[in-house]
């Protein structure tokens, strides 16, 4: 990476995987200017997961910005939605990457997961999702 100041290059001085929000936090240092700064890791999903269609052999880029709204429109009723529907996403997501060794998952899989978060959350949620998603294939 280089230096977000000079543009020289940087070296890893410090690095720590933050588990809870899926990411890499890292303390880099210029060899140039002599600038120590932060950055943030995190996997762009929507080249690193792919959703599989079986029945039409489809693949589509994951999408976490569709997972939130098909959330958020199940957990509408709550007075706290959007930061409700935040946190069930990242917990989603989550399970998501320690689910696949291909990069791909299954429609259905993805809908099984959400369904048995919402379950542990808000049954109120997951039977609105549940009318609003069903396991058939887009």
């Amino acid at each position: 990476m280089v230096c977000i100041y000079c543009g020289g290059s940087t070296e890893v001085k410090n690095s720590r995987l933050q588990k809870r929000v899926n990411q890499v936090w890292r303390r880099r240092y210029c060899k140039q200017c002599g600038a120590i700064f932060s950055t943030q890791e995190v996997v762009q999903l929507s080249t690193a997961l792919m959703v599989r269609y079986s029945g039409k052999n489809q693949l589509r880029p994951f999408s976490r910005d569709e997972l939130f709204l098909s959330i958020y429109e199940s957990c509408k009723h709550r007075r706290k939605a959007i930061d409700d529907t935040s946190a069930i996403t990242q917990t989603i997501i989550s399970r998501l990457n320690g689910m696949s060794d291909t990069g791909s998952v299954l429609y259905t899989e993805l809908v099984d997961v959400v369904r048995s978060v919402l379950k542990n959350f808000d049954q109120t949620a997951l039977a609105v999702y549940e009318g609003l998603h069903t396991t058939r294939e887009i």
